[in-house]
């Protein structure tokens, strides 16, 4: 009997370990892991900007663990769909925070949606890295908000630049009412006067409108030498074919969110001749051989195609670049989110995908105005602009 009681209490004592190890064995496995959070815009509108981008963390993190890991540590991402909705966004960023556990968040595809979040990662002290454009997102700089998509200011700029070049004296500008197109249009009308332009036509159209012809029409009237548009897919693709079916011969120019094949295939021979300011990767294999970012690009560029088929584009470079800067900045920092903050934002002389990442306390996008070429669509394809 007294055998029979011992074997008994052993016998639960037994499992009562082993149910504990049960309970901690998941902890643990995560504590061996660096979980870093992504939210893109995989489905829906903007899921030619979110796709790649998701494809791309996930190759990131493949290449990185194959290597060994950070600091000894594979690194899991943890990745959800906002189909472009800022509603969305924020209840995911918010998951990937209090559920998830992860240490940074990279995303959202669209401006609209990082605007949404930034309450959510600062409130939480979590480094968080856009994918988008808006100039809003990092302007004014907050401690935790970092982005790897080039800024309006260069891309407004760089075109204002090109339109110098050409003589181009009187534009009429053309955005979507978004955050995006808001912050495309400020930029536009504040550094006009700089560049020796006159803004004679200041017009805009909705996300989802089917045509604006009657935009066009008005432009028209003002007889600009250029029209800039800005916006992502599919409108500057509708504004092209209404341009084109109007017979409108006025040079068209295109935002840098327009720069993937997926305008080309929406516009058709409407897009021929469009410029747009672009990163480097668009037009990669023209770049000369002494550039210091073509051998980054084409790296990507031929994993990216040999793991999809063919799709890389500097949509997905944006999610590409925020990885390997967050990798970068935990070599050194390790899996503390203040530490891992610092070290981001002390990171220079980082070649990327979207150009040369040299961030500071002032400036938490890092990119300069050699991050962006103009580029041309001729007989269907990207040439740099002359």
């Amino acid at each position: 009997m007294k055998r029979a009681r011992s074997l008994k209490i052993a016998g639960g004592l037994l499992l009562a370990i082993l149910a504990v190890a049960w309970t901690l064995a998941p902890a643990a496995a995560a504590e061996e892991t660096i979980k870093i959070g992504g939210i893109f815009s995989v489905t829906g509108p903007a899921a030619f900007l979110g796709d790649p981008e998701k494809k791309s963390m996930e190759l990131f993190a493949e290449m990185v663990n194959a290597a060994g890991g950070i600091n000894g540590k594979k690194v899991e991402v943890v990745i959800y769909d906002t189909e472009a909705d800022p509603t969305k966004a924020v209840s995911f960023a918010n998951k990937l925070i209090n559920k998830d556990n992860v240490l940074a968040i990279i995303g959202p595809s669209t401006t609209p949606e990082s605007m949404a979040v930034i309450p959510e990662v600062m409130k939480a002290k979590i480094p968080f890295i856009s994918c988008a454009a808006g100039n809003k997102i990092t302007n004014p700089v907050q401690p935790y908000v970092f982005k790897t998509a080039q800024s309006d200011i260069k891309a407004v700029e760089t075109i204002y630049k090109a339109m110098q070049g050409k003589g181009v004296k009187k534009v009429a500008i053309l955005c979507v009412d978004d955050g995006f197109g808001q912050s495309g249009r400020e930029q536009l009308l504040a550094q006009a006067a700089g560049h020796g332009l006159e803004v004679v036509a200041d017009e805009s159209y909705g996300k989802k409108d089917p045509d604006m012809t009657a935009q066009l029409t008005k432009m028209r009237l003002a007889k600009p030498d250029a029209i800039v548009v800005w916006d992502t897919n599919p409108g500057p693709a509708i504004v092209a074919k209404n341009a084109q079916q109007l017979q409108l011969n006025i040079p068209l120019y295109m935002s840098h969110g327009v720069a993937s094949p997926k305008f080309i295939e929406l516009a058709g021979d409407a897009c021929e001749g469009i410029m747009l300011p672009a990163g480097k990767i668009t037009v990669a294999k023209l770049l000369p051989e002494g550039d210091h970012q073509k051998p980054v690009l084409m790296d990507y560029i031929t994993r990216f195609n040999a793991k999809y088929g063919a799709g890389a584009s500097s949509f997905g470079g944006y999610a590409w670049d925020a990885m390997n800067i967050i990798t970068s900045a935990l070599r050194g920092a390790g899996a503390d989110k203040a530490a891992l903050r610092d070290a981001i934002e002390k990171l220079t002389g980082h070649v990327g995908i979207s150009g040369t990442f040299n961030f500071s306390p002032q400036d938490h996008n890092g990119l300069g105005a050699d991050s962006f070429v103009m580029i041309k669509i001729e007989k269907g394809a990207w040439a740099l602009a002359q």
